[in-house]
């Protein structure tokens, strides 16, 4: 469907967990330099697995970025979310204190897989081996997973918020992000904080494992050789608001969204469908008013899977032409498969390519596979200068979620 006009909303400030990178500006730079996140897991005892690799984040401090709840009364997505959204809203330029926000009409839109799973699996591993009786009852507590949104809105002291986790698996952070365009482009609110956030955790590892599509030590998207998927973790959080109020506040503008599209085709658990990705792609391009020659490069999901791939990339060639399709990345292959996470953080990664002028790269990457055929960025940044970049998210069930951005313009201000 063609959007309706309304007001244009903008990207003002970023807030990423990352394995790469802790804040825009560490994000930033693993995003260049084509860092990985990859390493031996240390959430929960690999025993009994002969893979056992993930893309984790590393020193994170939440008391750093945690200023008014009790750290521990949070599970540790829900801090990754808590964490992410105070960088963002540090990013945009509003003032530290509770009471900032406090009476802003306000959306707050997190999207996951997982809700707080990793707490989850250790309330079943207490329950096994201590029994039902001796459960901590402080975990039971962190599990709800409405907690990755509801947070946000008590460490800001927010009163006129809408809270929402969305858990529409690996598209989630896209999701929500469309959530919160669609609020501030008709008038529902006048700020939204959009994105995802998982962390680690047994039961989605084992799941994947189960399925074969845990690589041995490294993400390796659209490459012949590829292997599968490295789980991550992370949160990346958004500050959206119209271009109205970022100007007449002076706010730094990253990126505009331009429009998203979703569907969901239940078609197959697993496996995407690619006429229905196809269909996404161009319900995102016809809603942002965009044709697919004006797209300079796409973030695609690119979980390194041989079905996502090749099914991914014959969606692209399908809306954009095989002759020469976009630049097209994963950034999984440096910061893992982040779950509800992902779209977020490759949103993230958008709007600081259109600010900072460069694609970044797809690693880990030797040859192409033919039955991709596409530019996939192989491991290094190139500078480019970008106007429009699309951003897919894909998930389990055929719940796509595809949102388009575009650059900042000069004479705005």
């Amino acid at each position: 469907m063609r959007g309706e006009p309304g007001r244009r909303v903008v990207v003002t400030g970023l807030g990423a967990v990352s394995g790469i990178g802790i804040g825009a500006a560490e994000f930033l730079a693993g995003l260049r330099a084509g860092k990985s996140a990859a390493g031996p897991i240390t959430a929960f005892d690999t025993e009994g697995f002969d893979r056992s690799t993930a893309c984790e984040v590393k020193d994170f401090e939440p008391d750093r970025w945690i200023r008014n709840l009790d750290v521990r009364t949070l599970g540790r997505a829900s801090r990754f979310s808590v964490a992410a959204a105070r960088m963002a809203v540090a990013d945009a330029g509003f003032a530290e204190s509770k009471s900032a926000l406090r009476d802003i009409p306000c959306l707050i839109s997190v999207g996951t897989t997982d809700g707080e799973s990793r707490d989850l699996d250790h309330l079943v591993e207490e329950e096994v081996d201590l029994g039902p009786e001796r459960m901590d009852p402080t975990l039971a507590r962190r599990v709800p997973a409405g907690r990755l949104s509801s947070a946000i809105a008590q460490e800001f002291g927010l009163t006129r918020a809408e809270a929402v986790t969305l858990p529409t698996a690996c598209a989630a952070g896209n999701y929500a992000i469309g959530y919160g365009f669609d609020a501030i482009r008709a008038g529902d609110v006048d700020l939204a904080l959009c994105g995802g956030a998982d962390a680690l955790c047994r039961k989605t590892f084992t799941g994947f494992y189960r399925l074969g599509t845990i690589a041995p030590e490294r993400c390796q998207p659209f490459d012949k050789d590829r292997k599968g998927i490295l789980t991550g973790e992370g949160a990346g959080i958004l500050v959206l608001e119209s271009l109205e109020s970022a100007l007449a506040r002076g706010a730094r503008i990253y990126a505009e969204v331009l429009g998203y599209g979703l569907n969901c085709d239940a078609d197959h658990p697993v496996a995407p469908n690619q006429d229905s990705v196809a269909r996404c792609m161009r319900l995102a391009l016809d809603n942002a008013h965009v044709k697919p020659e004006e797209v300079d490069f796409i973030s695609a999901h690119g979980t390194g899977t041989k079905a996502n791939d090749i099914t991914e990339a014959r969606a692209i060639r399908q809306v954009f032409g095989d002759a020469a399709p976009p630049r097209t990345v994963s950034i999984k292959s440096m910061i893992g498969h982040s779950m509800g996470a992902a779209g977020a953080l490759a949103s993230i990664a958008c709007a600081l390519a259109l600010t900072e002028g460069f694609i970044p790269p797809t690693i880990n990457h030797q040859e192409t596979d033919p039955e991709c055929g596409l530019d996939c960025v192989p491991n290094q940044a190139v500078d480019a200068d970008l106007k429009v970049v699309q951003n897919n998210g894909l998930a389990f069930g055929g719940n796509n979620a595809v949102v388009i951005f575009g650059k900042s313009r000069a004479d705005w201000s």
